[in-house]
């Protein structure tokens, strides 16, 4: 029952190749705006089913189920605060390298996302809808992106200044 993973024709772009590939991330408009915000309010009348749906197919994940939930329903909230989404989403991305979950896993949660919430508006999901959500999973991710790179980077470059100003042991034998 994998949606992302089993031919959604949505695919998950890695850090990396949206890098290679010199891309900005999406651009949310107003109109996508409006559409997430009007199909958020039914959403969330039936939360829990689509953080079920979601990861049914990956019980290892359920852990951060909440977590996840948690971030859309706040990117959601900060639509108009673009500045402060990015903020939220970068920080998300740098803690994302410290415990090890690197980028090319993001795309999959906007995916399974899209899939599980396509049955709980039913009629009322369009191509519009679907863009727009598409759209905001990208431009979160793209930035959740660039914050884990900016951590890997820090952290690189700690390493080496702290490696630089340990004494070289190989140098102090007699």
């Amino acid at each position: 029952m994998g949606c992302a993973i089993s031919g959604s024709g949505l695919t998950p772009r890695t850090a990396e190749s949206r890098h290679t590939e010199d891309e900005a991330p999406a651009r949310l408009t107003p109109d996508h705006i409006q559409l997430i915000r009007e199909s958020w309010k039914v959403i969330q009348e039936d939360i829990a089913k689509v953080g079920i749906i979601m990861f049914s197919h990956c019980a290892s994940l359920l852990w951060c189920l909440n977590s996840v939930m948690s971030f859309i329903e706040k990117s959601v909230a900060r639509l108009d605060q673009l500045e402060r989404l990015e903020t939220l989403a970068r920080e998300l991305g740098r803690s994302h390298f410290r415990y090890n979950a690197p980028p090319k896993y993001y795309g999959y949660v906007g995916a399974e996302f899209i899939c599980a919430v396509r049955p709980v508006l039913k009629d009322r999901w369009t191509p519009e809808l679907e863009q727009a959500w598409q759209t905001l999973f990208q431009y979160v991710t793209a930035i959740m992106e660039d914050g884990y790179l900016e951590e890997e980077r820090s952290r690189r470059s700690h390493t080496l200044t702290s490696s630089k100003q340990r004494p070289d042991k190989r140098n102090t034998a007699i």
